[in-house]
């Protein structure tokens, strides 16, 4: 597990300094622009990522045993919500790079020791998953950005390796939020790349199947926009489904975030 911690901060490091990048590049113009959540502008995926991360930080600090000032979420929403574009997008540069400064420090005992409160889940949780959480809302926001301006873009491949195992062991648990199950009228064993999904009364991604009932033809990237939302026509180039579901199928059990 203290490998899979390891691996997920640094995939997390690779994604912040990519989008950073980007993002020191925007033009006010550019920050308007609707991004891949289509409910949301550029500016408006950066504040979510960078509020995420001013809340996140906080329990992961505490339970290493920072002393961090209690503040109330929806106070901290409603400062992001009523800052400027730009505001968001500093923001996002600046509490980004805090809560990675913070992971990136932990010990390795603390990597394979440490469990964090995040607060709405029934119990502490080992750091692997508040991190893996993490890397889930990173990857796929940070896909929201860069496909505003680039149509060809994907969720970073060493995020989305890491991703695929983190579903298949200590945030499998998020697909019980994340899917629909009920939208098949029977089971389904889908074969993936380097594994496969299971889709019956909840779904589960398991290493290997046996026998699969379809297939699902594209790389790992594909596989994880699939199950945020995010492989929506013209974003779905190069992909194909072939068994007992389709692609179509498929997009009704993994609705989005």
């Amino acid at each position: 597990m203290s490998q899979l911690v390891d691996r997920t901060i640094t995939a997390l490091r690779s994604e912040h300094d990519a989008l950073a990048a980007l993002v020191r590049t925007l033009t006010d113009d550019q920050l308007a622009v609707t991004s891949g959540a289509s409910e949301w502008t550029v500016a408006q995926v950066l504040s979510h990522l960078g509020s995420g991360a001013e809340i996140g930080r906080a329990p992961i600090a505490r339970a290493a045993g920072e002393t961090v000032a209690a503040e109330d979420n929806q106070t901290i929403w409603a400062r992001w919500d009523g800052s400027t574009p730009r505001a968001q997008a500093e923001g996002f540069l600046e509490h980004n790079g805090r809560w990675l400064e913070t992971v990136e420090a932990f010990t390795p005992e603390q990597r394979s020791s440490l469990t964090v409160d995040l607060g709405f889940l029934p119990e502490p949780v080992p750091l692997a998953t508040a991190v893996g959480m993490r890397l889930s809302e990173v990857a796929n926001h940070s896909w929201d950005v860069r496909v505003a301006f680039d149509p060809d873009a994907g969720v970073d491949a060493g995020s989305a390796a890491v991703l695929v195992d983190l579903l298949a062991g200590p945030v499998g648990f998020m697909l019980g939020f994340l899917a629909k199950p009920a939208e098949l009228e029977k089971p389904v064993s889908l074969a993936t790349p380097g594994g496969g999904l299971v889709i019956d009364d909840g779904v589960t991604v398991v290493d290997h199947l046996e026998a699969p009932s379809a297939t699902f033809t594209g790389p790992a990237e594909a596989l994880v926009r699939l199950i945020s939302g995010r492989l929506k026509a013209p974003y779905d180039q190069g992909v194909t489904v072939e068994g007992s579901v389709s692609l179509d199928d498929l997009r009704r059990v993994f609705p989005g975030f």
